[in-house]
């Protein structure tokens, strides 16, 4: 299985909006460029949910026969760990490895040697193409990173085989995540990763590294963009070089996770990727749980309704919700609306509220990051949300389309301008 130059995670959170994000990748074949989605929902997400894998392939492969999609697509087993892979054997074809957590771990010292010894290119002066300046490490840099990642490329090694056993070789796309930890990796650190992936036999096509700034769940990059232009950059030469001398799959490109809304680097991304001829995958996340919520206020009525409730229950139950997601959540409790003054709202303040536009002054993106985390919430009220969503699908459909192709799609595989994508 390869996945294509440009590809996107769509996150679906309660299984019903996968036709409304197919839409988006047909709206952008239309203008001459291929997206392949990605429908990713992690174990954590199905847990809180109570969702299992088949239920989002049964969803994608619905939505795919009704529309007469005939690109590949597929269903990502989203932040797999070695206790949590078997449950996504049988439903994905894509598959994340997090082993984020094993940065740092203590490696054997033996391993540490060998793996100096197999690269010597990493020490001394290091000349990548299109990266300015050459990188200079010695054997004791090499050595002291090789101890920081090895472990982690060892235990991708390790949840790889497992897969491969089950699923069969060459019948999965494989991502190596190392996002979720504190300090961003430099481009010999993701040199280093991949040289121990290569090493390991992992055919990685995709690998999302730890960016500077932050990347917050559904709002904007906060950070130094022209700093995080010139990282991004470096990284696409440090992964074409890697492809050049280890071998790895010649379609490897960058993953870029809590990726959705960072309009203001969307730009930037575009151009180093066309300067490079370069693809990258983009997660999209929780994007299309909060257009729902924005398609529900939108129609008004019983929608209008449910959606205030959700609120008000999330607000209550603000501190729990957060709690998981602190590190990519940065919510003002004074800014937050109380929930009373919100029950009297019209569909055009909450919408307003809600909806991504920095422009707009009455978008309040504490009010956005909160509800975004809040979908647990409308978990536990089941039928009650489902059958909502389905009454009022052509108002929420509209929102999630024209959300993921005119925001995310356009300006960043497209390179349409801000103007264009809102």
């Amino acid at each position: 299985m390869i996945l294509g130059k440009y590809s996107i995670g769509v996150g679906d959170r309660f299984a019903h909006q996968a036709e409304a994000q197919l839409r988006a990748c047909m709206l952008a074949a239309g203008q001459g460029v291929d997206v392949t989605p990605v429908w990713n929902k992690s174990h954590r997400e199905h847990t809180i949910i109570g969702s299992k894998p088949l239920e989002s392939r049964m969803a994608a492969d619905a939505a795919v026969k009704k529309l007469g999609w005939s690109k590949p697509y597929f269903l990502d087993a989203d932040h797999i760990t070695m206790g949590t892979w078997e449950g996504y054997v049988e439903a994905c074809d894509f598959f994340t490895i997090d082993v984020a957590e094993w940065i740092g771990k203590t490696v054997d010292a033996a391993a540490v040697r060998g793996f100096v010894e197999r690269h010597p290119e990493l020490a001394g002066e290091l000349l990548i193409p299109g990266i300015d300046e050459p990188f200079h490490a010695g054997r004791d840099f090499v050595a002291q990173y090789a101890g920081k990642y090895l472990a982690a490329a060892q235990e991708a090694g390790r949840i790889y085989r497992c897969v491969q056993a089950k699923k069969g070789k060459g019948c999965f796309i494989t991502e190596v995540s190392m996002d979720e930890t504190d300090a961003p990796q430099t481009p010999i650190e993701l040199l280093l990763i991949l040289a121990g992936l290569a090493d390991e036999g992992v055919p990685i096509q995709t690998i999302a590294p730890k960016f500077t700034g932050r990347f917050n769940k559904g709002v904007d990059y906060v950070g130094d963009v022209e700093r995080f232009r010139a990282e991004f950059s470096n990284d696409v030469a440090a992964i074409a070089f890697s492809i050049r001398r280890y071998g790895l799959p010649g379609n490897l490109k960058l993953s870029v996770h809590s990726g959705s809304d960072k309009f203001s680097l969307y730009g930037p991304m575009h151009q180093v990727l066309r300067r490079f001829s370069a693809g990258v995958h983009l997660k999209t996340a929780g994007t299309t749980w909060l257009e729902e919520l924005i398609g529900l206020a939108e129609a008004g009525g019983d929608g209008l309704e449910m959606a205030k409730e959700i609120y008000t229950e999330a607000f209550a139950q603000r501190d729990v919700l957060c709690l998981p997601y602190a590190t990519v959540i940065d919510i003002d409790s004074h800014r937050l609306p109380d929930p009373k003054a919100v029950r009297s709202w019209s569909s055009g303040q909450y919408v307003s509220a809600l909806r991504h536009d920095p422009q707009c002054p009455d978008f309040n993106a504490s009010f956005r990051q909160l509800l975004h985390v809040g979908f647990k919430v409308a978990a536990r009220m089941g039928n009650r949300y489902l059958d909502l969503l389905a009454r009022f699908e052509i108002s929420v459909a509209k929102n999630v389309t024209g959300n993921l192709f005119h925001r995310h799609i356009k300006p960043l595989f497209l390179g349409a301008g801000p103007a264009e994508s809102r």
